[in-house]
């Protein structure tokens, strides 16, 4: 009939003609929605692919967020570039004047004149007194040192930062290199959980956990801390005399470390963070504590990818621009500095050096290998161990022979994020043994427990085994 469409004819509403349909009610062929029509099935070999990508991105979303990883490769970063820092400042403190302070070439007002331009970042800019600046570098020696033995590591990696970048942004004609890998690693350390291990806070958080266990009540409610308090709380006033008397030098939304971000922001971010965990933590130990520890771990992994990123990007980026020197290509780029008085602390050491042709040639050469094909063998575990370890031996050249200590020093502890995890616990190990035979004392849980310095967490069971989880167990430890 004209207008009557049949099951196997073509149209819009159907399968195209001869197509088979589904049974119906009952099995009746025919009586159901054509075949054509079905949603198909996934080929069992795609189902298979699609379910392992899946679990891979649970596990790895699991671990992300419920460990922060590498503890003891950013334990090593947080003691190296603060004893770095730490060591320079102490080094300079007759010429600290002359370089940053009212003695200085490079004037207040000039500084001035140039931060306005460039919205960098220095308390030093405050106030041209000399004692604000004697208070400024006083302090910034301070931090350096309680960050490098893991004093309250939330609040000392900030005060670090601060000290940092006050100094080089007020004086930026200072330096050999090392000081712009310390600017970087500086910012990077307030978003790590640096002291898992290798700190007071590791100690004070082991020491506490071993009197949770002996008194049976293992992750009760953790005791008041009132250094901690007291800190949060000066913290607090400090950042709010600041901001009223620094003639709008702390903007909340202009001139910060990204657009749209000024450093009063990120700094009463930071403040409001640990007053947060500490709520958390006292108040609501449950599940609100456990989404904070997870974000935590979030940004510490985060940040330590960054540092990665950062380190291979410093050798990508040396290796590359020296292949385009023809020094470089001809092989003769050493035999110039060691011929600098300038950079000859060891003048007879340099010329025995340079007057080798074969020697200068295979250090220029392999500096260039070296530094261009790292990046390309951080996933290769054997021939990055490798190279790391030629590394280390060209940074120590690098500090003897040219005279530039700072800067293998800066790079020594950027490379330590790529070092083996067994290594550190066995070095970690040694250290300890020899610290035991100079200075004995008692050891808390006869174990490394993590801390809990840089953020939140959950107590480790003593005595256990280190684990990546760190814990926060004061409000700015």
């Amino acid at each position: 009939m004209a207008g009557t469409r049949t099951a196997g004819s073509a149209g819009a509403d159907g399968p195209a003609a001869g197509g088979p349909a589904l049974p119906g009610p009952g099995g009746i062929p025919g009586a159901g929605v054509p075949a054509s029509w079905a949603p198909a099935r996934p080929a069992p070999a795609r189902a298979r692919l699609l379910r392992r990508a899946e679990a891979s991105f649970t596990r790895g979303y699991t671990r992300v967020s419920a460990f922060a990883l590498g503890p003891y490769q950013t334990a090593v970063i947080r003691i190296g570039f603060a004893f770095t820092w730490l060591f320079f400042l102490l080094r300079e403190w007759p010429h600290r004047r002359e370089l940053y302070g009212p003695d200085s070439p490079f004037s207040w007002d000039m500084a001035r004149t140039l931060t306005d331009g460039n919205h960098a970042f220095s308390v030093l800019m405050w106030s041209d007194s000399t004692a604000w600046f004697e208070i400024v570098y006083a302090l910034s020696i301070l931090s350096s040192a309680l960050l490098m033995v893991g004093w309250r590591t939330r609040t000392m990696s900030v005060l670090f930062m601060i000290g940092v970048l006050s100094l080089q942004n007020r004086s930026i004609f200072l330096g050999d290199g090392g000081d712009n890998v310390i600017h970087l690693m500086a910012t990077y350390l307030v978003l790590t959980r640096c002291g898992q291990v290798w700190s007071l806070d590791a100690r004070r958080a082991a020491r506490q956990a071993v009197r949770e266990g002996d008194a049976g009540v293992l992750g009760a409610r953790p005791p008041r801390d009132t250094t901690g308090v007291l800190l949060w709380v000066t913290a607090g006033a400090a950042l709010a005399v600041s901001q009223a008397v620094t003639e709008d030098r702390l903007r909340l939304t202009a001139d910060g470390p990204v657009p749209g971000l000024g450093w009063g922001m990120v700094l009463w971010g930071l403040w409001l963070v640990q007053g947060l965990w500490w709520l958390a933590r006292h108040h609501a130990p449950g599940e609100p504590r456990a989404v904070l520890n997870a974000l935590a771990n979030l940004v510490h992994n985060g940040a330590l990818l960054v540092i990665m990123a950062e380190v291979c990007l410093i050798y990508a980026t040396a290796g590359w621009y020296k292949i385009q020197g023809t020094r470089w290509q001809d092989g003769t780029a050493l035999y110039y500095p060691l011929n600098l008085d300038y950079f000859s602390p060891w003048p007879g050491l340099a010329d025995m050096l340079a007057g080798s042709g074969l020697i200068v040639m295979v250090l220029t050469y392999g500096t260039v290998a070296v530094q261009v094909a790292f990046p390309f063998t951080v996933f290769n575990r054997r021939i990055k161990n490798v190279l790391l370890a030629v590394m280390v031996l060209e940074h120590i050249g690098i500090a003897i022979l040219l005279g530039l200590p700072f800067l293998s020093l800066a790079m020594i502890a950027a490379d330590a994020v790529f070092l083996p995890t067994v290594f550190l616990i066995w070095l970690g190990g040694r250290v300890r043994r020899l610290r035991e035979r100079v200075v004995p004392f008692g050891r808390a849980g006869g174990a490394v427990v993590p801390a809990a310095g840089h953020g939140p967490g959950v107590p480790a069971r003593p005595p256990a085994a280190p684990h990546h989880g760190g814990d926060g167990p004061t409000l700015v430890g």
